[in-house]
């Protein structure tokens, strides 16, 4: 088994081989490329986003700047997402984002983890598990999902939450590790902060 099936196989493998380095090195070339933009070339950065990530579907905006191990070269968005200011997608294996799916500033997806053996770990070795987020889904500021997540559809991560299990579809969930704090109900359709009532022309569209 070579190394690129072992990265997306949840095996342990060396992320310092020197060809799989080299190769990320010109990926991570193209994300510095997006990273310098100006904030008025928006055609520029959606052709890189093409170049760059496995896919992306159209309507999405990625808020630079952009942290990708591998430049998004095994991220996959649906379309329609936004991703503000700080997004870190530790991209050693698959991450695939459903459309109209919101992320807050200074989030973290991170497929890849470490053994807990300390000898393995000064050998260098990493293992990865893709990670999987639903349609419609709302991850606040500062959220940290780990490798090997599932998130349902529709589901809101509270701001700070730290994401170690996975997520069923139509829930709040919060917290440090991350729990489902309740589902979303018709109270959520009617209001949308504190008390603060949606109107109904915003269903009229």
């Amino acid at each position: 088994m070579d190394i690129k099936e072992r990265m997306h196989s949840t095996m342990l493998y060396n992320p310092g081989d020197e060809a799989l380095m080299k190769e990320q090195t010109g990926y991570l070339d193209r994300l510095y490329d997006f990273n310098m933009t100006r904030p008025t070339e928006f055609e520029k950065r959606e052709a890189l986003l093409k170049e760059m990530f496995a896919e992306i579907g159209e309507g999405c905006y990625i808020e630079p700047p952009l942290h990708a191990n591998f430049g998004g070269k095994h991220v996959h968005f649906g379309a329609h997402i936004y991703a503000n200011f700080n997004l870190t997608m530790v991209d050693d294996t698959h991450i695939h984002v459903g459309d109209y799916t919101m992320i807050g500033p200074n989030v973290t997806i991170a497929t890849a983890g470490h053994p807990i053996n300390a000898e393995l770990r000064q050998k260098g070795y990493q293992y990865n598990a893709p990670i999987h987020i639903g349609k419609n889904c709302w991850l606040g500021a500062g959220v940290i999902v780990l490798p090997g997540i599932t998130i349902g559809d529709n589901v809101v991560v509270g701001a700070g939450s730290v994401v170690t299990k996975d997520l069923p579809s139509n829930v709040i969930a919060v917290g440090n590790p991350c729990k489902v704090l309740r589902e979303v109900s018709e109270h959520d359709r009617k209001y949308y902060f504190k008390g603060k009532m949606v109107e109904d022309t915003f269903f009229e569209e």
